[in-house]
């Protein structure tokens, strides 16, 4: 049922068999006696200036050719029920434009001589009040998703030219070009004033959801799937406060925090175990936070637990200090992957430090770059981003981790089935980088003392 984004929307009204037969009297009945609706005059988007300039880049790398960077389409989870939408990070990138009524519409950078390029958004306007559409189309009419606004309104938000959604002109799309994707994620590396803005804002309702989900462990530790309480717990202050969660939510308690990404969150939590809880408030502008603890379910660390944690952490205060502008982007992780690699060996888990034998253990590399994805700008190619050097107002993640399977006989027993990640978010500085997530605690007293006055109040 998806429509094809070339396709008018007048082709694309989706109903059901089960829906009551249209007489044309009522089809009449309802055309007529309508109140005018406007959105109010001053719509236009905060971010507007910023997303014109953005375009002005992008021109620059381009000239003389037509480019086409879609929202994307729903995408069908069962039968007639579509999955939310969210459009796609270059697209909003490009024009401010957010919300979950940008399905099937299309930025198109026209060639414009001297110029560079006009901008022109192909957009689904808002649904007329004759014909069915706007009360029986379950895919885009009014009456059953909500309002759109139309053209002239949506040209005021952005101060983009706006057409009706219709046939496209062929050009370099960014949902097959590789060279125009690349472009894109390339160009969303250093982020700009109010983007670090929001990115903060990510992280400090992300911290708040942090707070929420210690309040609620008393009634997770009491259920049998505690880690899905966890969950919810969390995404109802994303959802309250932002667009929701940035991406799925990991919460993983015992041996389930050895899986890299478990979010089938369906276990119980254990008084004796660990949580290691990633998770991240995407803002209504579509940037995520992406941060993890790992807390003592109790509310205080084992021997053992604190062992492996402190470990860990050294980890990541060695990444944290060497970041810096002009700092390889892999010297954070080199520097953290040193560290654990020393501390198995005075473990005596690995004979020396040498070579990549640590990796058993740590599985995954120990960052990456944050913003509109959470693993953002992933398209860049290797020279501007996994082989090149940071840069001021580059937003990242460090976060390493121990992954310590519950049957990896190359363990002491008392070490298996712990897994320890610390994530934290930063904006690289002319002076180094600041940390964004501060707010949460990272030291094992501290979160143990932050843990006891949440759950005393």
């Amino acid at each position: 049922m998806n429509e094809p984004a070339n396709e008018p929307a007048a082709t694309a009204l989706r109903t059901v068999s089960h829906d009551l037969p249209i007489t044309p009297e009522f089809e009449r009945f309802m055309a007529g006696g309508w109140a005018a609706t406007p959105l109010p005059g001053d719509i236009r988007l905060p971010v507007a200036d910023l997303a014109a300039a953005r375009r002005a880049k992008l021109s620059a790398r381009f000239p003389g050719e037509r480019l086409l960077v879609p929202a994307g389409e729903l995408t069908v989870r069962s039968n007639d029920c579509d999955h939310r939408f969210r459009p796609h990070s270059a697209y909003a990138w490009l024009t401010g434009l957010t919300g979950e009524e940008q399905a099937g519409h299309v930025l198109v950078m026209e060639p414009d001589g001297p110029r560079g390029h006009e901008a022109v958004l192909h957009l689904r306007p808002r649904s007329p009040r004759v014909g069915e559409e706007f009360y029986r189309d379950r895919r885009y009419g009014e009456f059953w998703v909500g309002r759109r606004p139309d053209l002239a309104e949506a040209e005021r938000m952005t101060g983009i030219r706006c057409t009706a959604l219709g046939s496209l002109p062929p050009g370099r799309d960014a949902s097959t070009d590789a060279e125009l994707a690349s472009v894109l994620s390339e160009l969303r590396l250093v982020k700009d004033a109010w983007e670090v803005e929001q990115l903060q804002l990510a992280v400090d309702h992300t911290a708040a959801g942090f707070e929420d989900v210690v309040r609620a462990l008393p009634r997770a530790l009491a259920h049998p799937r505690g880690e899905r309480w966890i969950e919810g717990v969390f995404g109802l202050r994303a959802r309250a406060e932002g667009n929701g969660t940035g991406y799925e939510t990991i919460a993983a308690s015992g041996a389930h925090a050895c899986v890299l990404h478990w979010i089938r969150n369906d276990g119980p939590l254990n008084p004796d175990e660990l949580l290691l809880l990633d998770a991240g408030v995407e803002t209504d502008t579509l940037y995520t936070a992406d941060i993890t603890r790992t807390l003592p379910l109790s509310g205080r660390f084992s021997p053992v637990q604190r062992q492996v944690y402190e470990l860990v952490l050294a980890a990541q205060e060695a990444g944290i200090a060497a970041l810096k502008p002009g700092a390889s982007f892999r010297d954070f992780h080199r520097a953290g992957m040193r560290v654990i690699a020393e501390g198995l060996v005075d473990w005596g888990v690995l004979a020396d430090a040498e070579g990549d034998f640590h990796r058993r253990y740590t599985l995954c590399s120990s960052g990456h770059m944050l913003g509109l994805d959470v693993h953002d700008c992933a398209q860049a190619r290797a020279d501007a981003y996994l082989d090149g050097v940071l840069e001021e107002g580059q937003v990242l993640t460090v976060e390493p981790g121990l992954y310590l399977q519950p049957d990896d006989e190359t363990l002491p027993p008392e070490l298996r089935g712990i897994g320890v990640r610390i994530e934290d978010d930063l904006v690289i500085t002319a002076e180094g980088a600041r940390l964004m997530s501060g707010a949460l605690p990272r030291t094992p007293d501290a979160i143990e003392a932050w843990m006891g006055e949440l759950l005393a109040g």
